[in-house]
C-alpha cells in the first residue's frame, strides 16, 4: 500500500519515495512491523482472555499433563494474522497478483479457523467444526484460490520435480484436473498437519518460521531471471514479492513464540494454525516448489499420517497403532518430556530444510 502511495506522491516526497520503496528496507522493515505488532499485542491478548476466562479446550482423551493447561488462553493466531496482514499491506507492492491471492485465501482460513474455535469456546468441546464442515468450507477457499491461478496462469500449469544430489531437474506441463487435485492436496493437507501438530507448547510455530525461512531462499531463486536460469528452476516473474510474505510470518512467528515457548501463556488455536499451514503452501504453489515444500514439511506430514494410520487401523480392528495420535502425544505417553519433544521436534525440522538446500 505504501508503495502505491508513494507512486502518486513521488514528486513530493523524491528521497523518501527512493528509501522506502528500496526492496531491502522494505523486507527489514516488514520483518520489525511484524515482530513488534505480535510481541506488543499478545500481552494485551492474554490479559484480555484471562480476564473473561476464555481459555483452552482440553480434550478428555488427551495426556493426563495437559491438564493443567486448561486455563491457558487460546486464540493466539489472530494476532499472528493481524500482524502478517498489517505488515504486509504496508510494505508489499499490493499490485503484485500473488499478494492478493495469498491475502484473500489466507483470510478465508482465518475466517474458518475462527469459527472452529469460537465454536469450541461456546460448546465448550474439543471439538468445534465437524471435520466434514471444516473440509466442506475449506475445498470451497481452495478451489476458489486454484480456479483464479488456473486463469491466471493461462493453461501454463508446470510441476517441477527435482531429482536429489543431481543438477536434472524435470519440468512437467501436466494436466488441469491434476493440477487441481495436487494444488488442492496440498492445501488442505498441510492446513490441517498444522493444526494437528499444534498440539504441544511451541511445537507448530517454530517449524512454520524454518519453512518461511526456506520458502524465502525459493522465491528469491525463482524470482531472479538469472538464478532460475542456473539452478534450472522455473522463473516466475515478481514472485521476489513474496519473501515480504514470509518475513511477516517469520517476524510475527518469533514474538508468538517468546509467549508460546514452554510453558506456553497463550495457544494460537485452529485460527492461527489453519490459515499459517494454508499460508506456506500457497506461497510453494505459487512459486512451483511443490517437491521442495513437502520435503520441508515432513515433520507436518508425518503427524498428519500417524493420525490416518490411527484412524483406520481403529476402524479395522478397534486396536490402536499409537499409544496416542498425532505422533508427538504417542511420544508423551511413552514418558518423554513435552520439552524435549518439542526441541527434537525443531531439531528435525531445521534438518530438513538444510537437506532441501544441499538437492538444490
Amino acid at each position: 500500500m505504501l508503495i502505491i502511495l508513494l507512486k502518486y506522491l513521488k514528486n513530493y516526497f523524491k528521497y523518501l519515495n527512493y528509501f522506502l520503496i528500496d526492496f531491502k528496507i522494505r523486507s527489514m522493515m516488514t520483518l520489525i512491523t511484524s515482530f513488534s505488532i505480535t510481541f506488543y499485542l499478545i500481552p494485551i491478548f492474554i490479559h484480555y482472555f484471562n480476564k473473561n476466562k476464555i481459555s483452552q479446550i482440553i480434550r478428555k482423551d488427551g495426556p493426563i499433563t495437559h491438564f493443567t493447561k486448561k486455563k491457558t488462553p487460546t486464540m493466539g493466531g489472530i494476532i499472528i494474522l493481524l500482524s502478517i496482514f498489517i505488515s504486509v499491506i504496508i510494505w508489499s507492492d499490493l499490485s503484485n497478483k500473488y499478494i492478493l491471492y495469498i491475502l484473500f485465501i489466507t483470510f478465508l482460513y482465518f475466517i474458518i479457523g475462527f469459527i472452529d474455535d469460537f465454536y469450541k469456546i461456546i460448546l465448550k468441546n474439543s471439538i468445534g467444526l465437524t471435520a466434514y464442515k471444516k473440509i466442506f468450507l475449506q475445498s470451497i477457499a481452495n478451489i476458489f484460490f486454484i480456479l483464479s491461478i488456473i486463469i491466471d496462469y493461462k493453461k501454463k500449469l508446470y510441476i517441477q520435480f527435482i531429482i536429489p544430489f543431481t543438477h536434472h531437474i524435470i519440468i512437467y506441463n501436466i494436466n488441469i484436473i491434476l493440477y487441481i487435485l495436487l494444488c488442492y492436496f496440498i492445501i488442505l493437507i498441510m492446513s490441517n498437519a498444522v493444526n494437528l501438530t499444534d498440539g504441544l507448547d511451541g511445537l507448530a510455530i517454530m517449524p512454520i518460521i524454518f519453512i518461511a525461512l526456506g520458502l524465502i531462499f525459493l522465491s528469491y531463486l525463482t524470482g531472479n531471471i538469472y538464478f532460475s536460469k542456473y539452478f534450472n528452476f522455473i522463473y516466475v516473474e515478481n514472485s521476489t514479492e513474496l519473501i515480504i510474505i514470509c518475513l511477516s510470518i517469520i517476524g510475527s512467528g518469533l514474538a508468538f513464540l517468546w509467549y508460546n515457548a514452554y510453558p506456553a501463556k497463550i495457544f494460537m488455536g485452529d485460527v492461527g494454525s489453519l490459515p499459517l499451514g494454508c499460508l506456506v503452501s500457497v506461497i510453494a504453489i505459487l512459486i512451483k516448489q511443490e517437491f521442495l515444500f513437502l520435503i520441508m514439511c515432513i515433520i507436518f506430514i508425518v503427524e498428519f499420517i500417524s493420525v490416518i494410520i490411527q484412524i483406520i487401523k481403529f476402524k479395522y480392528n478397534k486396536k490402536r497403532f499409537f499409544l496416542m495420535a498425532p505422533l508427538h502425544h504417542h511420544y508423551e505417553l511413552k514418558g518423554i518430556s513435552e520439552s524435549c519433544i518439542i526441541i527434537r521436534f525443531w531439531i528435525i525440522s531445521l534438518i530438513l530444510i538444510f537437506f532441501t538446500f544441499i538437492i538444490i
